[in-house]
C-alpha cells in the first residue's frame, strides 16, 4: 500500500496487520518532518496503522512546522495560535480524509506527538476529545489558548467518565529540556485534575528528546 497524495497533508504510512485497525497518527515537531516519528513505526504493534503528516508550513532550508514561532517576543517564545488553531482544524479534515481512503476504524483515533506536535495534539484533543482516544504529548506543554469550549471541558469530561468516550493521556517530559522548559510540562496535570482526566505524567533526566526509557514506558502504555 501506497500513501494516498491526494490528501490535504503529505504524509507517511505503516500498513496495519488487519482491517478496520485503530489509528495512530504521528505530528512531527517544530523544523522537522514527516520522517522523524515514522522512525517509531518499525517498533510499534502492527495492530496500528501509523500515519506520519508533515505540517503544512515549510521553512528553509527543508523541516516544516505546524505554526510559526517568534523567538525575539518578549518574555520568551511566541507562539501563532491562530496558525495553530488553523492547523489543528486541518487535522481534522485530513483525519477525516483518512477514514475515507486507508482501513481504519474511525472511532479508534490515537495521537502521538512530539515538542510542536504534542502541543497541537493537547490543543486538537482537548478541543475535540469525543473524536480521540489515546493521546501521547512527549517534550510539548499544554497552550490553554488552543483550546475550544474550554468553558464546557470540565462537565463534558466527568459526564463521560462511565462512556469511555474521552481521550486518555500520555505526557512525558526530560528535567533538562531547554527548548521547552520542564516548568511548562509540569504545567499539565493540575489542568488535567481538574477536569478529571486519565493521565500519566512521566518526568525523565533528559533534555529535548525522547530517551530509550521514555520510548518502553510510551509503547507500554499505548499498547496496554
Amino acid at each position: 500500500m501506497t500513501p494516498h497524495t491526494d490528501l490535504s497533508l503529505q504524509h507517511l504510512i505503516r500498513p496495519a496487520s488487519r482491517p478496520n485497525a485503530p489509528l495512530l497518527l504521528l505530528l512531527h515537531g517544530y523544523g522537522s518532518n514527516e520522517e522523524d516519528l515514522f522512525s517509531f513505526a518499525p517498533q510499534i504493534s502492527t495492530d496500528y496503522f501509523i500515519v506520519s503528516a508533515r505540517a503544512p508550513y515549510n521553512m528553509q532550508p527543508y523541516g516544516a512546522a505546524w505554526y510559526a514561532i517568534n523567538f525575539d517576543a518578549a518574555g520568551g517564545k511566541f507562539s501563532d495560535n491562530e496558525q495553530a488553531r488553523e492547523s489543528m482544524e486541518l487535522l481534522l479534515k485530513f483525519i477525516k480524509e483518512l477514514g475515507e481512503h486507508y482501513p481504519i476504524n474511525t472511532n479508534d483515533i490515537n495521537l502521538l506527538g512530539f515538542s510542536q506536535g504534542a502541543i497541537l495534539s493537547m490543543g486538537l484533543s482537548l478541543s475535540y476529545p469525543q473524536v480521540f482516544k489515546k493521546v501521547i504529548a512527549m517534550s510539548g506543554y499544554l497552550n490553554e489558548d488552543l483550546i475550544l469550549h474550554k468553558e464546557g471541558l470540565e462537565s463534558r469530561f466527568r459526564e463521560s467518565e462511565t462512556t469511555q468516550n474521552t481521550p486518555q493521556f500520555f505526557i512525558s517530559h526530560g528535567t533538562m529540556d531547554q527548548v521547552v522548559p520542564y516548568a511548562w510540562a509540569a504545567k499539565s496535570p493540575a489542568f488535567l485534575d481538574g477536569i478529571k482526566a486519565n493521565y500519566v505524567f512521566k518526568e525523565y533526566p533528559i533534555g529535548h528528546g525522547v530517551s530509550p526509557e521514555n520510548f518502553h514506558d510510551m509503547k507500554a502504555w499505548l499498547e496496554g
